[in-house]
């Protein structure tokens, strides 16, 4: 029996600090303990001289217009924004860009690292040659602090064993967010799962329609009992519910704008300290509908929330949080049609098993079985998913990762039954990809990691992680994989 072999490109994808972003500054309201001194910053820009104001905000324009589209709307948003600061004082248009400069900066999205892509059938398959496939790259990057945002790339695979990664076009984008409509049902397990059980609960689930956003919630609130919101715990309550409800947003782009400019970035509370290891998947519903879902990991710099992106073009997208026992940690990964009339996803709820999940209608999740636990040599700590399964004639093909010592993470895969994904048929005896000379160090050495391969041509093709510093490609032939996989047999720790 022969190793698979995992044909390793030359192609890189780096980390590139000229993409930045503009981004709301107010110097002293970084933590609650800090004193604001906007109102400083304000009253100096308004002492300024008209002739020193003109001159400044014409060097803003200079030397920062091509970095970002439509700059000055940008400053003039975060000049509105203080303008309570500046009192009823009249402003010439020159200073209010002057005193929203002042409260800007530059934000390098992928200055730290750029990693684990995920990459799909990109929804533009015009202009290319025959057998060439066009896809989109979601990227992981992540900025100074250690915020991650999810970013985005294009490829072309084919003809043959070939990726090109395309030029990523500038300046980013961050689209325009607004809230999103929730379902009753999808809150009411919201609140299931942070044991909300009280008549306040029940009643403001009982007065909500079934499809509703953040208007209809405070509605709802005004016309509430006095009394039942003033209860023991009617606070807390209310305070989950406007967090959970608002966490549900849209963020929309302009049709001119490339895939490669648009950047999602914290929209939500609960991912104020970034989106992690977004795993896309190109969804086909039982009538033919196309959308493209993500998984996310939402983190507000004390827990996690698994998160869902759905898109049908990716340029809009809607954000919406988890609910239910398999969507309470990292790594969930959506199968790409329902299995058995049922949505499926693979997910960790115990930090080293591999799981599986079902739900009725994609965001309700139940308690998980357990699929795949760690059992070989190079997997002993622990083992996930690397992405979302890869539907085959022979069973739904899934990558994984496996840690084992000196926490060095490799590339490995499962086979799953294509009726029955509960059973695994198949298993790797070796990694497919694992660090080599060259890839040991980085951002977190002695790391290969994927959120999802795609397939083309007879091949899978899989964008990886280096070191959570850089992007590299690899692709292995399918045959010569699902051959190994069933020839690996099935171990398990479980």
């Amino acid at each position: 029996m022969k190793q698979v072999l995992a044909h390793r490109l030359s192609v890189r994808l780096e980390p590139d600090p000229a993409r930045v972003v503009a981004r709301l500054f107010l110097p002293g309201e970084q933590t609650q303990h800090e004193r604001s001194r906007v109102g400083g910053i304000a009253d100096r820009v308004l002492a300024l001289p008209e002739a020193d104001v003109q001159v400044l905000a014409e060097q803003v324009l200079r030397d920062f217009s091509a970095r970002h589209r439509d700059l000055p709307a940008i400053l003039d948003g975060h000049a509105v924004i203080i303008a309570s600061r500046i009192g009823d004082t009249p402003v010439s248009a020159a200073r209010m860009l002057v005193l929203g400069a002042s409260v800007t900066a530059e934000y390098a999205t992928e200055s730290a690292a750029l990693c684990n892509p995920s990459a799909v059938p990109h929804p533009d398959q015009s202009g290319l040659l025959d057998g060439q496939l066009r896809v989109a790259v979601s990227l992981r990057a992540i900025g100074e602090g250690h915020i991650s945002a999810i970013a985005f790339g294009t490829a072309v695979i084919g003809p043959g064993a070939q990726w090109e990664f395309q030029d990523r076009e500038r300046p980013l984008v961050t689209g325009r967010s607004s809230p999103a409509q929730w379902r009753n049902s999808q809150l009411a397990a919201v609140l299931a799962d942070h044991g909300v059980v009280d008549t306040l609960g029940a009643t403001l689930l009982h007065e909500l329609p079934d499809l509703f956003d953040v208007v209809d919630l405070e509605r709802v609130l005004a016309h509430a009992p006095g009394d039942l919101l003033a209860r023991l715990g009617g606070p807390a309550t209310i305070d989950l519910v406007r967090r959970v409800v608002s966490s549900a947003y849209r963020v929309e782009f302009d049709a001119d704008t490339a895939l490669a400019q648009r950047i999602l970035q914290p929209n939500a509370a609960e991912e104020s300290n970034g989106l992690e290891d977004a795993r896309f998947t190109r969804f086909v519903d039982p009538d033919g509908v196309v959308e493209y879902r993500a998984t996310y990991t939402a983190y507000d710099g004390h827990q996690i929330a698994p998160r869902l992106l759905i898109s049908s073009d990716l340029r809009e997208f809607n954000a919406y949080r988890l609910a239910g026992s398999a969507a309470r940690n990292k790594g969930m990964a959506l199968f790409p049609r329902l299995v058995g009339g049922r949505h499926l996803a693979l997910c960790r709820t115990d930090g080293e098993n591999i799981s599986l999940a079902y739900s009725t209608d994609g965001f309700r999740w139940s308690e998980p079985t357990l699929l795949y636990g760690p059992s070989r040599a190079w997997e002993v700590v622990q083992v996930g998913n690397c992405g979302p399964p890869v539907e085959t004639e022979r069973g739904w093909l899934v990558l994984t990762h496996g840690v084992g010592p000196m926490r060095t993470y490799a590339i490995g895969a499962i086979l799953l039954d294509l009726d029955d994904p509960s059973r695994v048929i198949g298993s790797l005896r070796h990694p497919l990809l694992e660090p080599i000379d060259g890839e040991r160090d980085g951002y977190v050495p002695n790391v290969v990691y994927s959120c999802g391969p795609v397939r083309h041509d007879g091949r899978l093709w899989v964008p990886f992680g280096i070191d959570d510093a850089r992007i590299g490609v690899a692709w292995l032939d399918l045959d010569e994989l699902l051959d190994e996989l069933l020839d690996g047999g099935v171990i398990s720790a479980l």
